[in-house]
């Protein structure tokens, strides 16, 4: 099993084309700053060439772990201890391989496991901040609409470039 990095790089683009959109006023954008309290004032204050390139590294991160969620194939791999071609590898795993290999490796279903993963990963978490936060529920959904959406391109990226 090995990780294709052009695809990792492809889908790390994705959250920041998606935001682009997603926060821009003609959709998310004008509820997004009222709800968050953000200002242009306050938008034009960070370093957005720091905010962008770390951005950037933090969805490369992301995007190679949900390879983990989306590639069945990787835990297989990762049971043998990461090498196929290790002595003590047993004929099972090369069974498995052989009656599964690239089957689910499909843009379908690494959409579903990152559609799972913003519902049941990304949810709880931004929820669950959000009300500590005493933020609004249009904000926490504008927010985990937002990365569900980037997530589910994402799987279907990593997942489905074989």
């Amino acid at each position: 099993m090995e990780f294709n990095f052009l695809a990792i790089l492809v889908a790390a683009v994705v959250p920041m084309v998606l935001g682009f959109l997603w926060y821009n006023p003609f959709l998310f954008g004008n509820v997004w700053m009222r709800e968050a309290g953000m200002t242009e004032e306050k938008m034009k204050s960070g370093n957005m060439a720091v905010i962008f390139g770390v951005s950037f590294l933090l969805s490369i991160l992301l995007a190679f772990f949900i390879q983990f969620l989306a590639i069945h194939q990787t835990g297989v791999v990762s049971l043998i201890g990461g090498d196929p071609a290790a002595e003590g590898v047993l004929p099972s795993y090369q069974a498995f391989m052989a009656d599964y290999g690239n089957d689910f490796r499909t843009f379908k279903h690494g959409a579903l496991h990152g559609l799972l993963a913003g519902i049941f990963i990304v949810l709880p978490i931004i929820a669950t901040n959000g009300l500590f936060e005493r933020k609004s529920w249009k904000l926490i959904l504008i927010n985990v609409g937002y990365w569900t959406v980037a997530l589910t391109i994402m799987g279907a990226i990593v997942c489905g470039w074989v």
